[in-house]
């Protein structure tokens, strides 16, 4: 090798720091994206620390994930990426400054030490001080920013609000008694619009929308809060009970099922969706798709308690980065979550309760790319983790989750699959950057076997996958009619055992 070609081969391999980003910071959660150029051979780490404005005690975060640069791959259209560091710094406190100090690592060159300030966005609550006005279906275009308007019972018929808000007076339209009740409500192109406590009986259209809140709902219809393009910006749904009109029969399960209907469905950055009730959908919280979807990054889906997915529970298609499924309880669906595809990530799926989950638990299709899968508990008929895609996904980390499998039912049919025939782990089809590692896995009526790529195995730990992995003797209420519509069962023996468990009880659904 030359000099000149050693240079060249050295600069390639040593990473070129670059532009610090925090994007889209939400109530609980910052993001942080470093750009990089060189390190090909992909090495560099990213050391990750943080503390509240004025401390002096630096607090550990997760590593930034290495997310080369990339695109899509047989969507439409196609979706494109940048060589970066990223990640997210977790369960922080609203409306405070933070300081977060990132050291970049690289063997062959170019580490550095940055720190960057940043802040979480306030809880989106009407002041303090904001005036109170009672009205009626006449006022609900007259309300001014930083005003609530306490809406009388009655029916208020099919509404289209006209008026923004503005940031730190929100207009705010309220509900005490659940008696104020719409048809379908409209806010299209709203900004600092918030909806409290009222009744809808058809959808809640947010299209164009920014810095809009749905709070302590009640909503019943076939779609229940849609945002197609351009989508919603720094949204907040929460605490809403939305009930769609499917209820949990096999004929109609799956992607080719007769299940039309979307519980929340949205497009855009920032958005906060979180302690929400929702069942009886096709998709329970689902993104946009291909077309149908602009820049999806940032949006937190937090603490809900969703039941009946027809077809995904959630589904998180077309995540470009730092979106965080947490702590959500799902029961009852054809597919638990759904990445297809993730385009780079880190997109981050993370300490969510399933049970009675169809067919995949996390279903990483369409060439997914940078899903981050840890501390999850699963209890399902079939095999616990089944990811069964031709099209392999890449740069994935599933990394200390609980997987219970099954016994399945004999010759069932649901949507037109069977479920899979009760292994631990069948997982064959994916890119050499993924680390399975430290999982916990059983089996319950029939003998234990997993498969990872083409390693069929019957004890662990293993040794290129699995080096930590583990075997548990558990008893769970394994789901042993999957059409029966479950009651969420207590599942907390499990969710306590080590490194499963939260830091915390986690509360699902709308908080009183």
């Amino acid at each position: 090798m030359s000099f000149l070609s050693f240079l060249s081969l050295s600069a390639a391999l040593a990473s070129q720091p670059g532009e610090i980003t925090t994007p889209f910071p939400t109530m609980t959660n910052l993001a942080v994206g470093w750009r990089i150029e060189g390190d090909e051979n992909l090495n560099a780490t990213c050391e990750v620390k943080y503390r509240k404005e004025g401390e002096t005690t630096w607090r550990d975060g997760l590593p930034l994930r290495r997310v080369p640069s990339g695109k899509s791959q047989k969507t439409s259209p196609i979706f494109t990426w940048t060589n970066r560091l990223s990640g997210s710094v977790f369960d922080l406190e609203p409306g405070t400054a933070y300081e977060i100090e990132l050291k970049l690592n690289d063997p062959d060159g170019g580490s550095s030490t940055k720190v960057v300030k940043c802040s979480t966005r306030p809880e989106p609550i009407a002041q303090a001080d904001a005036m109170l006005r009672n009205g009626s279906k006449a006022d609900l275009n007259a309300v001014k920013p930083g005003e609530v308007l306490l809406l009388a019972d009655g029916d208020y018929g099919a509404v289209t609000f006209n008026r923004d808000g503005e940031p730190g007076k929100p207009m705010v339209y309220r509900s005490t008694s659940g008696k104020a009740v719409f048809s379908e409500i409209s806010l299209t192109n709203r900004k600092w619009v918030y909806l409290e406590g009222v009744t809808v009986n058809g959808p809640v259209r947010l299209n164009g929308t920014e810095h809009c809140v749905v709070r302590r709902c009640t909503i019943r219809s076939q779609f229940g809060i849609k945002a197609y393009k351009p989508g919603m910006m720094n949204a907040c749904i929460e605490d809403n009970v939305i009930t769609g009109i499917r209820e949990w029969k096999p004929e109609i399960m799956g992607a080719g099922g007769d299940n039309e209907g979307e519980g929340i469905q949205f497009t855009g950055s920032g958005n906060v969706i979180r302690h929400n009730r929702v069942s009886g959908f096709r998709d329970c919280i689902s993104h946009m798709e291909d077309d149908g979807a602009v820049e999806q990054s940032c949006n937190d889906i937090l603490n809900n308690d969703i039941d009946s997915g027809l077809d995904d529970g959630i589904e998180a298609d077309f995540a470009l980065h730092n979106c965080r499924v947490m702590r959500n309880r799902l029961t009852n669906c054809f597919v638990g979550i759904s990445s297809q595809p993730g385009l780079g990530g880190p997109n981050y799926f993370m300490r969510n309760l399933m049970f009675n989950i169809i067919h995949e638990a996390f279903k990483l299709h369409r060439f997914s790319q940078g899903d981050v899968i840890q501390h999850n508990t699963v209890v399902k008929a079939g095999d616990g983790l089944g990811i069964y895609t031709s099209e392999p996904f890449d740069h994935a980390v599933i990394t200390h989750n609980l997987f219970i499998g099954g016994r399945p039912p004999a010759e069932a049919k649901y949507g037109g699959y069977a479920i899979s025939r009760g292994r631990a782990v069948d997982v064959q089809h994916f890119g050499d950057h993924c680390v399975i590692d430290h999982n916990a896995y059983a089996v319950i009526g029939m003998p234990f076997e997993g498969k990872i790529r083409t390693w069929t195995f019957t004890k662990l730990p293993g040794t290129e996958f699995e080096k930590h992995g583990h075997i548990l003797e558990v008893k769970a209420p394994l789901p042993e009619a999957p059409a029966s519509a479950y009651e969420p069962p207590d599942l907390s023996s499990l969710t306590q055992a080590g490194a499963y468990a939260s830091e915390r009880v986690p509360v699902y659904g709308p908080r009183k």
